[in-house]
């Protein structure tokens, strides 16, 4: 017997684990995305909101304050702009941006203040304080308030390091892709 031989039976042991790791992870892999398309379950890595996996339930009412939605960012400079630093990651929604996981903070007719932190018809939003630089020292323009348009939303994140419209301004409620619910989610 050559040592050619030999080893062949050897190799074939240690092909079995690898291949049998390998469907293991592809089948995790279509899972996920099966799961993603069928049952609307998304997984946040943005320290926001509590990361893990999230599902979009259907909206069966109107978005009230206090709600928190998945939406699509609008096409503007200011998002815009938080896609090219960092803050957004890339995905399904129009300009190739990922949905964000944010609270409404206010609707159409409520007046927005914005200087240290935010008021919302005169009251303070807790966890609201604004940053001027980001993370890598990049300065950042707050939003420069004013009263939320019709068909409009001030969304909100408690989060201290959150990108929201403090900084971006109102979106539009046709973005809204159905409200957030956590199903496996950990809170770093």
């Amino acid at each position: 017997m050559t040592s050619h031989e030999k080893t062949t039976p050897a190799i074939a042991r240690q092909r079995r684990p690898a291949l049998a790791l390998i469907a293991a992870s592809c089948g995790a892999a279509l899972a996920v995305v099966i799961g993603g398309v069928v049952g609307g379950l998304r997984i946040n890595t943005t320290p926001s909101e509590p990361l893990g996996l999230w599902r979009i339930a259907r909206l069966d009412r109107p978005v009230h304050v206090g709600d928190m939605v998945f939406v699509c960012p609008p096409e503007n400079e200011a998002v815009s702009e938080g896609f090219a630093r960092g803050y957004l990651r890339a995905g399904l929604c129009p300009g190739g941006f990922g949905p964000l996981i944010k609270t409404v903070a206010a609707i159409a007719g409520q007046r927005i203040d914005v200087a240290g932190d935010v008021t919302i018809d005169g009251r303070p939003i807790e966890s609201s304080n604004l940053v001027s630089r980001d993370g890598q020292g990049r300065p950042l323009r707050p939003h420069a308030g004013g009263t939320v348009p019709a068909g409009f939303l001030f969304l909100h994140s408690p989060f201290p390091g959150s990108w929201d419209s403090r900084y971006f301004g109102p979106v539009p409620a046709s973005g809204v892709l159905g409200f957030a619910t956590q199903v496996l989610t950990y809170a770093p």
